[in-house]
């Protein structure tokens, strides 16, 4: 090849990616070159020749000028025009100037953003929402933050679950509910190993274990660990009660209750004891059943030591200690320690009894007192005393016969002395100082200290005697007077 190699060298790498610091050492070297060229004028064609002419043309002994318009095409498809040396020049630098205000124009719009969202970080410090929702007046403090909130306007939900198929209106709750699928749980709690699938339970969590309740109600000064706790315990006060149930019209103060309250109508029951069988229709009455088969009782009465297997059972327990009765029924004054013994004790001035048993009919205005009753039907009595064997149908009637074993009578009259092994007794004999009998027959007009007592006073209207003697059939209107008639036999 002729003197022509040197300079192509610099020329054919026009193409090729230039750092900035080496630019000024590639522009003299080309300088130097094109000024050789220039120096000969001989070479131009030579040059020309050396650079476009095929062996084939070469053999021809064609001219450089000869060159044909489709091998000119090709050539300029690799950017060889046959252009000026001060023309390529421009190109580099109009490339190179090109390049830097590309790369500073990146820059630039990596500085915008990154101070974007500080600006934005920021005003969580600072409070202020300036984007204002069109709809409703809702403001937020960022423009792209805005589309979602106004789905709840729309309705809209784009984000689909692909296994249960359940909707959302962010990406983000889609995300925190195929975690329900999958199990996962990726915060855990440093101090009890406690795992949870959403950062904000997580947080929530923590508070227990130091305590904090910041927010505080203004009317009763009860404390709260969330926000929104406290809102849902201020509609207490209000009486709010927004959520209503579309088949039997109750109304409810939240949702969860409203859900769990919906089940009742459909018997759903989805949760299931994995030793007994037994079903559930929330899972939080699951894990309590679950304690009767583990025995635990995590939750301890600071006074007495007693423990509990639910929290909610210890809350009730405490007021035993404290005398606190803050529910009173609004007919008769009554006060209660616990809402459910309230709204319990209001049925027997409505005298509603929903409770009924299929074998006899006997109406009841309580679950349990029916459960109690249906035992008498089937015979059974599973709880059995330790010291003599003898088993009773309720827990309660075993817990007052082991009082006969122990002699235990802590139950004291204040005004005679006498001591019972019931609470239940003592207020009744109370009644005979007092001379209180505030149960009265429909029929005759008799008052009775107890509801037992007008009970079996009823009887003697309706001449009912359910308790027969097995031997010779004789009935009675009084277990007593059966037990009486046994020992003549």
């Amino acid at each position: 090849m002729s003197g022509f190699t040197e300079p192509s060298q610099p020329l054919m790498s026009v193409k090729k990616e230039i750092k900035e610091e080496e630019f000024d050492d590639f522009l003299q070297e080309y300088l130097s070159a094109i000024q050789t060229v220039e120096e000969k004028p001989g070479m131009e064609c030579e040059i020309k020749t050396e650079m476009y002419t095929s062996p084939t043309m070469k053999e021809e002994k064609n001219s450089p000028m000869e060159i044909t318009d489709e091998e000119e095409f090709d050539l300029s498809e690799y950017g060889h025009y046959a252009s000026s040396p001060t023309g390529d020049i421009q190109r580099i630098q109009s490339n190179m100037k090109g390049n830097t205000e590309e790369k500073r124009n990146k820059d630039r719009c990596h500085n915008q953003s990154n101070q974007s969202h500080l600006t934005v970080h920021m005003m969580k410090h600072t409070g202020e929402k300036p984007v204002q929702c069109s709809q409703c007046g809702g403001t937020i403090n960022y423009i792209s933050s805005l589309k979602e909130p106004q789905r709840i306007h729309t309705g809209e939900r784009p984000y689909q679950c692909s296994q249960c198929e359940k909707t959302f209106s962010h990406m983000s709750q889609l995300r925190t509910h195929q975690r329900i699928h999958t199990g996962e749980k990726p915060y855990q709690c440093s101090q009890c190993g406690k795992t949870f699938r959403q950062m904000s339970n997580l947080k929530r969590h923590q508070g227990i274990h130091i305590g904090a309740k910041p927010h505080q109600c203004s009317q009763c000064g009860k404390a709260f660990n969330q926000m929104s706790n406290l809102k849902n315990h201020q509609k207490i006060h209000t009486g709010e009660k927004p959520h209503q149930c579309s088949l039997c019209g109750k109304t409810f103060n939240l949702m969860c209750n409203l859900k769990k309250h919906q089940k009742i109508h459909t018997g759903e029951k989805p949760h299931q004891c994995s030793l007994c069988g037994k079903t559930f229709s929330l899972m939080g009455n699951l894990k309590t059943h679950q304690k009767i088969h583990t025995g635990e009782k995590p939750h301890q009465c600071s006074q007495c030591g007693k423990t509990f297997s639910q929290m909610s059972d210890l809350k009730t327990h405490q007021k035993i200690h404290t005398g606190e009765k803050p529910h009173q029924c609004s007919q008769c004054g009554k006060t209660f320690g616990h809402i459910s013994h309230l709204k319990k004790h209001e049925k027997i001035h409505t005298g509603e009894k929903p409770h009924q048993c299929s074998q006899c009919g006997k109406a009841f205005n309580q679950m349990s007192n029916l459960k109690n009753h249906q035992k008498i039907h089937t015979g059974e009595k599973p709880h059995q005393c330790s010291l003599c064997g003898k088993t009773f149908s309720h827990m309660c009637n075993l817990k007052t016969h082991q009082k006969s074993h122990t002699g235990e009578k802590p139950h004291q009259c204040s005004l005679c002395g006498k001591t019972f092994s019931l609470m239940g007794n003592l207020k009744t004999h109370q009644k005979i100082h007092t001379g209180e009998k505030p149960h009265q027959c429909s029929q005759c007009g008799k008052n009775f200290s107890r509801m037992s007592d007008l009970k079996t006073h009823q009887k003697i209207h309706t001449g009912e005697k359910p308790h027969q003697c097995s031997q010779c059939g004789k009935a009675f209107n009084q277990m007593s007077n059966l037990k009486s008639h046994q020992r003549i036999h």
